[in-house]
């Protein structure tokens, strides 16, 4: 008797002490010859990557493609991690492809895979049928369960120091981990360390890959401004979307821009109202990006895993900031509130902790984290219109 998918997934831990590096590829192993993999972009970087995924994803799809996208994590529901032509996969969608894998897999091996391989596997199933897979790495790149199958193209988007326990403590030991996962083309985007892009010459020299710089898409700059404008974008969404367009160039995949005015890109420096963005941002990258697209001081609504510089990201932060409103989250990696009181009198921001009221002469900015804008979310559920 096979699980249910919620009841399987649900029993999965999130995070494993020691990693088996092999278990993925040995799982890969026995399904591939099951599947017909798609034509398949693989996105590697810090920051940028579910942006830059969805906008490849969205165009190729309305240039008349069948397209799944996989990214992680998730906001308020699994099912937004499988992403096929234009929705969120459904519940009938994702238990079809879980009993499938699962038969495929054997109980032994389904059990053993961590919940971030058996979900990228599970991906694998759900977007079968497509012309293109959009696959968002997790954590790393090489050693990343995203990085099993053969890719047409790499993404790489901007770099930055983050989760140095598994990827390394320098920018080139980062890259590296991240970079070493391309094959034969690799797209490099706008990087803030110049080490990055002498990295990536190195390993696409050592691999024989096609290594593209990025370059703005001239004929369409004016429109994608236009559109940026008319959306709220901040200036790295625009960056993001010029990559994402160099890529469907190189992959001599059609679209048309004006189809970014149909996009939505949830989470994503998203105003949820007139007066509340939300961003899923959460390292000094993010931080930095946020701050040049936010045009006020804001009331900025945040918390913090406590693997990541959250002195540095408030540091960055405090020029566009009237005061912080901590909200708690749930999450065996938060970091306590007391060490976040502590960071904030460090820097000198005033704070409070957010009450669930919000303001109508505010400008607000959750950010911190995907757990940060749940528990927003979640919170405020009854008095603002959240997207399905």
């Amino acid at each position: 008797m096979i699980p249910d998918f919620t009841t399987f997934l649900a029993e999965k831990p999130l995070y494993y002490k020691e990693i088996d590096h092999q278990r993925v590829h040995r799982a890969y192993g026995v399904l591939k010859p099951h599947i017909t993999q798609p034509r398949t972009v693989h996105i590697v970087g810090t920051n940028g990557k579910g942006s830059t995924g969805r906008i490849i994803a969205h165009l190729a799809h309305r240039s008349g493609l069948s397209v799944g996208h996989f990214s992680s994590p998730h906001i308020l529901k699994f099912n937004e991690r499988i992403w096929l032509n234009g929705s969120d996969s459904s519940d009938a969608e994702l238990e079809k492809a879980h009993q499938k894998l699962f038969a495929i897999l054997g109980r032994e091996m389904s059990e053993s895979l961590s919940y971030f391989e058996y979900t990228t596997l599970l991906a694998f199933m759900v977007f079968e049928p497509c012309d293109l897979m959009v696959l968002e790495a997790g954590l790393g790149g090489e050693f990343d369960a995203t990085n099993v199958c053969d890719k047409a193209l790499s993404v790489i988007t901007p770099i930055g120091i983050d989760h140095q326990a598994f990827l390394g403590e320098s920018i080139e030991e980062i890259a590296g981990t991240k970079i070493r996962s391309i094959q034969k083309q690799v797209l490099l985007a706008p990087q803030v360390y110049d080490e990055v892009l002498d990295v990536a010459q190195k390993i696409a020299e050592e691999k024989g890959a096609k290594l593209y710089l990025h370059r703005s898409p001239t004929q369409n700059v004016k429109v994608l401004k236009a559109i940026a404008k008319e959306r709220s974008w901040g200036a790295y969404l625009i960056e993001n979307a010029s990559v994402a367009l160099q890529a469907l160039d190189i992959l001599d995949i059609a679209y048309d821009i004006d189809d970014l005015r149909t996009l939505e890109l949830f989470g994503r420096f998203y105003p949820i109202t007139e007066n509340i963005r939300i961003d899923v941002g959460h390292n000094p990258l993010a931080a930095e990006a946020i701050a040049k697209a936010l045009d006020e001081k804001v009331v900025l609504i945040y918390n913090s895993l406590d693997d990541k510089d959250y002195e540095a990201v408030l540091k960055i932060l405090k020029p566009k900031v009237k005061r912080v409103e901590i909200i708690p989250i749930h999450s065996q990696r938060a970091t306590t509130l007391g060490e976040i009181e502590k960071a904030l009198e460090k820097v000198g921001i005033a704070y409070g902790y957010f009450e669930s009221k919000i303001d109508k002469d505010e400008q607000y900015l959750v950010f911190g984290s995907f757990y940060v804008v749940e528990a927003f979310l979640n919170q405020m559920k009854k008095k603002i219109h959240v997207p399905k």
